[in-house]
């Protein structure tokens, strides 16, 4: 009987271990921390993968290039391959030919620049064009059905990139990200606006959703050689997709997608249609400063490395490293942005304007660097500017739709998303041809004014934070007429106020939401 009894002790210790990660996960505090995880690794696994390929994808194209030369039948030599050709005809290609030091392309290098930069800004596109619905979806189905189904379309695009052989594959799976990414990026913000209804929480939670944004955007590049060099070209994407795997099922286990009360929550009140939003003066304010505060950063990531080359005669290690301090002066911005917003909540567009001046500022002294030092310096100035703006405008958005919408952000952040990918859409395509045709001081210089322009703008946002909050969406139902029985039976009307107090509704069955930390994922 006694080895019997660690057997029996071994269910119930199981189930003792069960309950209380069951209990844990019932407490509304540690379940909405482990929503912020979840938001923030699907946020950094995105942008992981979007930065991962930037020193493997060069390898991807050029062999795809020379891969139709290495079978096909031999070609009479020209001025231009006589050289590869006498130097290959004392030994036939075979296959590990690629494997070689260097292999001289056969294609023009423009070409495989324009190769690179349509890869690089098929994922933006793909999203730029998916954000609309994706936003609407969001709006009806909750928050976390889509940050699952966006986990998984990153999943199976991880996996294509892991093994994919020629160019046609490495567009599909990189456009296939792009739609992932519009559902898991958009849902996972509108998740972290939604758990954090209150300042300093909300300002604090989605600046660290950004440090995740930017610290996997760092680390990505050498993650993704070091890994390629070492371990395989397939190694870095099957790493990122175990993580996307584990990501998706937290979820699971966190948010129950698919139980009844999630089912009860996709009858959430129905969000303000996203072309209403765009209509509205001050969200159009806040998503043009999110385009202009990125449109140098994606628009020098794919010609700096090339303009160091030839001015500084940089090498690629320097290259590739330049953007690598930048990583601490934008964590620290998030974290002063959050700080100055605590004390100061209504200078949140003083900060957003600050940044932006500070972001002009440093791009219009990019050209000016003829040292690696220097340049540093501008590009930490660069992702300063972006951290300020990024972190003061994004909680904007919410407490925008707060005060003038219904409170639900599944679309305010698809029209955040839209911002971004217009400017990384057109950085890998565009940059380089007005570098040819301009010059890369003139393109410095230009997005460098763009910002320094658009910051007073910024002035129309100075009294958004002077605007009374409403908690709930019951204001903006009696402004309309009821368009259904669940609108008509959520209507009250309003009672005399008493005397120097702000009028107040009838108790109802909301008002239990609206009291404490209220958690829709607990709810039966």
């Amino acid at each position: 009987m006694e080895p019997e009894a660690p057997a029996g002790r071994a269910p119930a210790a199981a189930s003792k271990l069960s309950e209380a990660v069951g209990a844990a996960l019932q407490d509304p505090r540690r379940q909405r921390r482990l929503v912020l995880v979840i938001v923030c690794v699907a946020l950094f696994l995105d942008n992981m993968l979007y930065m991962v390929i930037v020193p493997i994808v060069p390898y991807y194209v050029h062999a795809a290039g020379e891969k139709p030369t290495l079978t096909s039948s031999p070609t009479p030599p020209t001025s231009t391959n006589a050289s590869a050709v006498t130097g290959n005809t004392s030994e036939p290609p075979t296959a590990d030919l690629p494997a070689k030091p260097i292999v001289k392309p056969r294609h023009p290098r423009d070409n495989e620049d324009v190769k690179i930069g349509v890869l690089f800004a098929s994922k933006a596109i793909l999203q730029l064009l998916v954000n609309p619905l994706s936003g609407t979806f969001i709006d009806r189905m909750s928050y976390d059905l889509p940050l699952l189904l966006g986990l998984g379309v990153l999943f199976a695009s991880t996996v294509m990139f892991a093994f994919a052989e020629d160019y046609a594959t490495l567009f599909a799976a990189r456009s296939l990200q792009g739609l992932g990414s519009a559902f898991a990026d958009t849902s996972g913000i509108a998740m972290i606006a939604d758990k954090y209804p209150e300042e300093p929480e909300r300002s604090r939670a989605l600046g660290l959703a950004l440090a995740f944004i930017s610290f996997g955007s760092l680390v990505a590049p050498p993650f993704g050689g070091f890994l390629h060099e070492f371990a395989g070209k397939s190694a870095p994407f099957l790493v990122l997709a175990a993580v996307s795997l584990f990501d998706a099922l937290l979820l699971l286990v966190v948010a129950k997608p698919f139980s009844a009360a999630a089912r009860a929550r996709a009858n959430l009140p129905v969000g303000t249609p996203i072309h209403r939003l765009m209509l509205d003066p001050y969200i159009a304010v806040v998503a043009g400063a999110l385009t202009t505060c990125n449109i140098p950063l994606a628009f020098l990531e794919p010609t700096i490395a090339t303009w160091m080359e030839r001015t500084m005669a940089a090498s690629e290690w320097e290259a590739g490293i330049a953007w690598l301090p930048a990583f601490v002066p934008h964590v620290l911005g998030v974290y002063l942005t959050v700080r100055l917003a605590a004390r100061y909540p209504h200078l949140q567009w003083l900060y957003g304007a600050f940044g932006l001046a500070v972001i002009g500022a440093s791009s219009c002294l990019v050209p000016a660097c003829r040292s690696f030092a220097p340049l540093v310096i501008s590009l930490c100035g660069l992702c300063f500017g972006i951290a300020l703006v990024d972190t003061a405008l994004l909680p904007t958005l919410a407490f925008l739709v707060d005060v003038r919408h219904v409170s639900v952000y599944g679309s305010v952040y698809a029209i955040a998303d839209i911002s971004y990918c217009v400017a990384y859409a057109l950085g890998p395509i565009v940059a380089g041809h007005i570098v040819h045709s301009l010059g890369f001081a003139q393109l410095s210089l230009g997005m460098g004014l763009a910002n320094l322009l658009y910051a007073p703008v910024l002035l129309l946002l100075r009294n958004v934070g002077l605007l009374k909050r409403s908690r709930s969406e019951r204001d903006v139902l009696l402004d309309e007429p009821p368009q259904g029985l669940y609108d008509a039976v959520r209507l009250r009307e309003r009672p005399m106020s008493d005397r120097g107090a702000a009028p107040r509704s009838p108790p109802g069955p909301l008002d239990a939401c609206e009291e404490g930390d209220y958690d829709y994922y607990t709810r039966s």
